[in-house]
């Protein structure tokens, strides 16, 4: 096989595992991973931002906006505002919210991180270097992407 197959297949396995941990997180929770790391973020202190949860995902806030509006449709989190600066919206977890993380599968992205973060420096540098070439081959290296193992718009949710 050529290289060029070699890496198209490993690709789609990537693509591929993915697709089968959003369906598995579907069906155990009725999220997707990126509404499940939006709750995660809410959950650490049970009140964020959206331009803070936004910055930490590396998504715009008009992305944001319609994860949180999604989100408070479920009653997973609420939306309120702040009652030091008016102008400054509170998101905060709900009791479903924290019931619907406590029933997703541990995340995949979560598995990826302590995986990679075992490897050595070089092979942690090499392997983002090649991502991002990847990407850059694929046209895709300036898309709003948070860094969830997700496929498809990030601000895509379930049918309802």
């Amino acid at each position: 096989m050529k290289r060029s197959e070699l890496s198209l297949v490993a690709l789609r396995r990537i693509l591929r595992a993915t697709e089968l941990y959003g369906r598995e997180l579907a069906r155990a929770a009725g999220l997707t991973a990126v509404q499940i790391r939006v709750l995660q973020i809410v959950a650490e202190t049970g009140q964020s931002t959206p331009k803070t949860i936004a910055t930490r995902m590396g998504v715009s806030q008009a992305t944001m906006t319609t994860l949180i509006d999604r989100l408070v449709a479920k009653g997973l989190v609420d939306r309120r505002r702040s009652e030091a600066d008016r102008r400054q919206m509170i998101i905060a977890i709900t009791a479903l919210g924290r019931e619907s993380i406590d029933r997703a599968p541990d995340p995949l992205h979560d598995r990826y991180v302590i995986a990679f973060e075992k490897l050595p420096d070089w092979e942690q540098a090499m392997l983002v270097a090649a991502l991002e070439r990847v990407a850059a081959l694929l046209d895709a290296g300036n898309l709003d992407a948070a860094p969830v193992l997700d496929l498809g718009d990030i601000r895509k949710t379930l049918p309802e």
